[in-house]
């Protein structure tokens, strides 16, 4: 697929790339919508519709499979309001042509397209001649969906519970797919064998004879290994991966799913390094398939490789992609302080520019039970706080959508919900605790935040929509890069920093994106091994020394990529390799005391 930018804007939370498609598609920049909430979808359609003069009909909850039309009608919507934005840029007059020169203006200096429209326009302006080249050259930015794959809770209907195609994360899959989108679904937070074996049902994940697909598959991904076995599971559903999404464990927004230790760098080579093979593995086992379906075989397929997470400067991004041959780097938090890309309401952006790196942390906030990137002082834990003093901890769940806990009820309750905590805490009472273990217990009970409405309600504040069901409280993830940016930018200011002609990092000690990650991982490790310090058992003690080694073999990669690349990093080289002599230290002492420990133990 022809791509105008070496960027993308990835999902983010429930409501900030929400109609980020509708804001910079135009532009030829890929962006992604979050599939979480139905009901956040369904109140932008009819607020666009109105705003655009298109017929709406709601779709309630009472209709059938109403949650997959909802997000079919959305997408169309958005797909449908695109295209004209796009097709008018195109038309340019002598009176309209400020968003094309905007859309040229924005692209990389070494743009073909670039190069192309000054050579158009050196010899003057001739209105028809740019008007056929834009038609026939420029490419609008993908409008893509993630769908989060363990977010698949089962539904009832008047208390039986209806089949699996109806769970969450199905009916938003089946949205997608009867949608008219011709664009990709991302499929994060690891493996769901169901919801990938009912992708077969939908022919527009299957390729055509020369590998075009009106549906593509991205996998986001954090090591290799993960990367080929989900590639191999789909194929044997004659399914293939155009997109191997590779993100950082720890040093990005949302939820972070932190790996054995394996650092973004080594990851990355790890790619580079076996990119034929994994091609070669996964297209036999899925051109086997495709025949014993009696489907076409194509002549040729290709995938995709980019990464995210905790980029900053336009030498770390142009490293990624020459370095490790990538086709897009994913550049997230900083676009939260951009209002023409996201949907950010103003307090909550106020409170982004003004953060420093202690008031962005990793929680344990998230009903998912998976560390989820936290902003301190965010109005949703605020409003969760003022329930918890008044002795009514837990939220009234209004959404239910990661009602998934089945310890109490066998439809499921989120662990952020006041039914949820009343039950345990009730529970934690009856077990005659000492008090301190006793507030221990009791304070990771009320930790929870009821993140599925705080992540969409900026948007609804910020589109003035009604929020009598949400409340007010927001809940934003931003990535701990969001420390070194500090003032709320424009489009054309943020495509800017990307591509190295102005700087928008606020702070001259920001440091190199692979070094911010080693630093949030060493971090991680000494809690981990803080919470086994008095009783660590032979499986914390084999996953202690496993993430050990597998840090100390990412600093040793790095020592060597550092000390020798040439060209990229040079003013910095000297404090990385200091940094990284230090780090390898902290890492030895901590391998002396796991070691120490389990003698003990």
């Amino acid at each position: 697929m022809k791509k105008a930018h070496s960027f993308h804007i990835p999902v983010m939370g429930i409501g900030f790339t929400i109609d980020t498609p509708l804001k910079v598609a135009q532009y030829g920049m890929d962006s992604v919508i979050s599939l979480v909430d139905d009901i956040l979808l369904e109140k932008l359609r009819k607020m666009y519709s109105e705003k655009f003069e298109v017929p709406y009909h709601e779709i309630t909850d009472k209709i059938d499979d109403f949650r997959a039309k909802r997000i079919t009608s959305y997408l169309n919507l958005i797909s449908d309001l695109a295209d004209k934005k796009f097709d008018a840029l195109k038309n340019v007059t002598a009176k309209k042509g400020d968003e094309l020169l905007a859309y040229i203006n924005m692209l990389p200096d070494n743009s073909k397209l670039k190069a192309e429209f000054k050579n158009l326009t050196s010899k003057g302006v001739n209105f028809s001649e740019i008007k056929a080249w834009a038609s026939k050259n420029l490419v609008m930015g993908a409008i893509d969906v993630n769908i989060m794959t363990k977010v698949d809770k089962d539904n009832y209907k008047k208390d039986e519970k209806l089949s699996v195609e109806y769970n969450d994360a199905h009916a938003a899959l089946r949205g997608f797919a009867n949608s008219k989108l011709q664009s990709s679904v991302v499929l994060s937070a690891g493996m769901n064998p169901r919801l990938y074996s009912y992708m077969g049902q939908f022919d527009d994940f299957f390729p055509d004879e020369n590998g075009q697909l009106k549906k593509r598959i991205i996998l986001k991904v954090s090591d290799y290994r993960s990367a080929l076995i989900q590639g191999k599971f789909l194929a044997k559903k004659g399914l293939w991966v155009s997109e191997y999404r590779i993100e950082s464990g720890l040093n990005c927004g949302g939820h972070a799913f932190a790996t054995d230790g394996y650092l973004l760098g080594p990851v990355l080579a790890e790619f580079k390094e076996k990119r034929e093979e994994l091609q070669d593995a996964i297209q036999g086992v899925l051109n086997q398939e495709l025949q014993n379906q009696d489907r076409v075989v194509p002549k040729s397929l290709s995938f995709e490789i980019t990464a995210q997470g905790g980029v900053g400067t336009e030498e770390e991004h142009a490293f990624l992609l020459d370095h490790y041959n990538l086709d897009s780097v994913g550049w997230g938090s900083p676009f939260l302080l951009v209002p023409e890309a996201t949907t950010v309401d103003d307090k909550t952006l106020n409170k982004l520019a003004k953060a420093k790196e202690e008031d962005l942390y990793l929680s344990d906030i998230s009903p998912l039970g998976i560390p989820f990137n936290n902003l301190k002082s965010n109005t949703k834990d605020a409003e969760k706080q003022t329930l918890i003093n008044k002795g009514r901890p837990g939220s009234s769940c209004p959404k239910k959508f990661v009602a998934m806990n089945k310890e109490f009820k066998e439809t499921g309750i989120c662990t952020a919900s006041r039914e949820f905590q009343y039950l345990k805490i009730k529970a934690l009472d009856e077990q005659g605790l000492d008090n301190d273990l006793y507030q221990k217990e009791y304070n990771k009970i009320i930790e929870k935040s009821c993140t599925c409405v705080g992540l969409g309600t900026s948007a609804l504040i910020k589109y003035n929509l009604d929020t009598k069901v949400e409340g007010d409280g927001v809940s934003i993830c931003p990535g701990p890069n969001m420390a070194y940016y500090s003032k709320v930018m424009s489009l054309e200011n943020m495509t800017d920093h990307i591509y190295g002609r102005t700087n928008m990092v606020s702070r001259i000690d920001r440091p190199n994106f692979f070094i911010k990650e080693l630093q949030i991982y060493i971090e991680y490790l000494k809690n981990k091994l803080e919470d086994t310090k008095y009783a660590m058992n032979k499986k914390e003690e084999k996953y202690l020394k496993t993430f050990t080694k597998n840090m100390m073999a990412g600093v040793s990669y790095y020592q060597s990529l550092f000390a020798n690349v040439k060209g990229s990093f040079q003013d910095v080289k000297a404090t990385i390799l200091h940094e990284l002599e230090r780090t390898e230290l902290t890492l030895n002492q901590i391998q002396a005391d796991i070691q120490n420990m389990s003698v003990v133990a």
